[in-house]
């Protein structure tokens, strides 16, 4: 018993044993059909664990190879064409067997089988290649191609075949030699053949909207002597970009076509589609298919004279459609246009830089970009635009006094640039502004996120006056703040609670810097905007707490001119009482305003936080710091009670009956007036007219 368990034993390792060219060459268990080939596995490998692969000459896996095993009755079956390479007139099959034994010792072993010649010509199944590689300039697919003593790629001039493009219209059929005049071309690397076709070529079927574009093409190659003849069928797709970068994500868009987008793949990683999201990108299919992919996911590189600024790529992207009931793929390498003129506020990388850019329009005066220091002086920005308005920084982690700490699960990374006058040779004056921009990196099971902090010392006073403001009040029928009243409109009729509309605008200028600010408003019986009685409407910007209807605020939108110069408020109409009666009468309204710069806050009215603490009494000498400007006209405000006691008369008719009877007697009382100062002068001319008699 124990020399049969010897035998068999020394039976299997004389199996595994390589032959002298270090494979085993299992061809006469291999079956060669039209269209695969079947292979007989080794009964021995039932003893053992193992798994099976495709690979090509150099040892590599042939990704492309779609094979099946019946463990059972250890058979192999393989497309023919995609799994074997076209050798010396044969077919030739590689599988590299892994293997585990009982006892846990793997080991690997190469076999090989080939397809004799006999066999040869009755291969004629279709090789199908389903992945593009896509550049800006062109598409090319990789397929297996002839064996060439050369290694290196060169253009094949020497094969024999035909290519057919499908357009969807037309096939056009080409030789090789004609293929190659019509935007193809051919390269070999002494076992793949490359075929590259232009997006200009025949056949090319192109998909565009809004800048965007796809390119596709159908094809059909066959080549190689008539009696090895390889057909080759792939449908290309290509979106050669370029794509678009903001300060947070890489926009990818592909304009709609009759595809769908089935997997995405960066780099070697697959993600399931309904992981997009917790990777980092985010898939919008609305119009076409655009992926939004967080600067975090992206990697970073600083170019040289081409590109003097760190620039965002993806080392690959890999795309799979549904397209025309087939599957079919395109790897793309995105990268951010170097001349992209958007800001980079910051970004943290995952190979370990933070990136960020400074603008020396962050400060005014502009700022002096070589003041600009890391913690570690030594470390300069990594380059300027050519006008010197901007500089970008590729800061390590590991470096230029980046500082680094835990919290909980996450490490923090943070550094800091600055230009401040304490920096500066001392005994010199200066009038470069100061700037400090903090940049904090949290990394957290892989992923990134980054926030800035900026902290500007405001620059010194200045020193000049900009003269009177020139300003209006106006008041609008609408809260869509559309058309004015008219001067010849006023004055403005109102029952009691029904909204006014108002807006306060600075006239004639034009810097994004200033903003108005509302101060104090407020309304009076008179038009003097001191006199007594008042009503406050809005006290220190805020809506005055002590009115039971609360003056509202609305938005500008950006739909005018210079919004950072207009406020818009609503008040609801009231009238001035007499006892405990609201009496019908004229009201005007006013408003105190601040202009105020975003980079000094000359006043604490110039942050708009509500409500405000108590600051002081109307007269206490801040008007003389604001400008007041008064509403184009009264507004007539009416008690509801005051109309309805008169029978339901129109609003309109009594107020203007009212205001006409006002007219009507003051010019009467100017009449008499004149009319007796004519008589006394002609009294006093008949006693003249007497003296002189006498």
């Amino acid at each position: 018993m124990m020399r049969l368990l010897l035998l068999l034993l020394l039976g299997f390792l004389l199996f595994l044993a390589p032959g002298a060219s270090g494979e085993w060459d299992l061809s006469e268990s291999m079956t060669c059909l039209q269209d695969r080939l079947e292979l007989e596995l080794p009964r021995e490998l039932g003893n053992y664990t193992w798994h099976v692969r495709a690979v090509d000459v150099s040892g590599e896996e042939m990704m492309s190879c779609e094979h099946a095993v019946d463990y059972e009755k250890l058979l192999l079956s393989a497309l023919l064409v995609n799994c074997t390479s076209l050798e010396h007139g044969q077919y030739q099959l590689r599988l590299l067997l892994l293997l585990n034994g009982t006892a846990g010792e793997e080991r690997n072993v190469t076999y090989s089988a080939h397809c004799s010649a006999a066999h040869g010509d009755e291969i004629i199944a279709p090789l199908f290649v389903g992945e593009t590689n896509c550049t800006k300039d062109s598409m090319a697919v990789t397929f297996p191609g002839p064996s060439l003593s050369d290694e290196h790629l060169v253009q094949v001039a020497v094969l024999t075949g035909t290519l057919t493009i499908d357009d969807g219209i037309k096939v056009h059929q080409l030789s090789l030699g004609e293929a190659m005049q019509h935007g193809y071309s051919f390269l070999a690397d002494g076992h793949h053949l490359v075929f590259q076709a232009a997006f200009t070529a025949t056949g090319v079927v192109s998909y565009k909207h809004n800048h965007k574009a796809l390119y596709t093409a159908a094809l059909k190659l066959m080549y190689g002597p008539p009696e090895h003849r390889l057909t080759v069928e792939s449908r290309m797709l290509c979106v050669p970009g370029p794509v678009f970068c903001n300060t947070t994500h890489m926009t990818v868009a592909i304009p709609a076509f009759p595809g769908t987008l089935m997997a995405v793949a960066v780099e070697d990683e697959t993600i399931p589609m309904d992981q997009l999201q917790d990777k980092g990108i985010t898939l919008k299919t609305t119009v076409g298919v655009e992926l939004h992919v967080s600067r975090r996911v992206l990697k970073s590189t600083l170019h040289g004279e081409s590109c003097p600024r760190v620039q965002s790529y993806l080392s690959s992207l890999k795309l799979t459609f549904h397209f025309h009931e087939e599957t079919v793929a395109m790897v793309m390498y995105p990268q951010c246009p170097c001349d992209q003129l958007t800001p980079i506020a910051a970004a943290c990388t995952r190979d370990g830089y933070m990136d960020f850019e400074v603008l020396a329009g962050s400060t005014t005066p502009p700022l002096v970009l070589d003041t600009l220091r890391l913690r570690d002086p030594t470390c300069k920005p990594a380059s300027r635009s050519p006008l010197n308005d901007r500089a970008w920084f590729h800061v390590p982690l590991s470096g230029c006094g980046t500082r680094y700490w835990l919290e909980g699960e996450k490490i923090m990374y943070e550094n800091e640039v600055r230009a401040l006058r304490s920096d500066s040779v001392l005994h010199r004056i200066s009038r470069d502004s100061e700037f400090r921009l903090t940049v904090l990196c949290s990394f957290s099971n892989g992923d990134a996120s980054v926030s800035v902090r900026v902290d500007n010392p405001p620059p010194l006073a200045a020193s000049t006056n900009q003269g009177p403001l020139s300003l209006i009040l106006l008041s609008y029928p609408e809260d869509s703040y559309r058309q004015p009243y008219h001067d010849d409109q006023y004055p403005i009729v109102r029952y009691l609670q029904q909204p006014i509309f108002m807006e306060v605008q600075v006239l004639n200028r034009n810097d994004p810097n200033l903003y108005l600010q509302l101060d104090d408003c407020w309304a009076t019986a008179l038009e003097d905007p001191k006199s007594l009685p008042q009503w406050n409407i809005v006290v220190d910007g805020c809506e005055y707490e002590q009115d039971s209807y609360r003056t509202v605020f609305h938005p500008v939108g950006h739909g005018v001119s210079y919004p950072n110069y207009r406020q818009r408020l609503e008040v609801k109409a009231f009238a001035f009482v007499s006892g405990d009666k609201a009496l019908p009468g004229l009201v005007y309204f006013h408003c105190s305003v601040l202009i105020c710069s975003r980079f000094q806050l000359d006043s604490p009215l110039c942050t708009a936080r509500c409500p405000r603490l108590p600051r002081r009494k109307r007269g206490s000498g801040m008007l003389g710091a604001s400008s007041v400007v008064s509403l184009q006209g009264p507004v007539l405000l009416v008690p509801h009670g005051w109309a309805a006691a008169r029978g339901g008369t129109l609003l309109s008719k009594v107020v203007w009956a009212a205001v006409t009877a006002t007219a009507v007697g003051v010019f009467s009382l100017t009449a008499v007036m004149l009319l007796f100062m004519d008589l006394l002068k002609c009294l006093k001319r008949r006693a003249l007219m007497v003296n002189v008699v006498y």
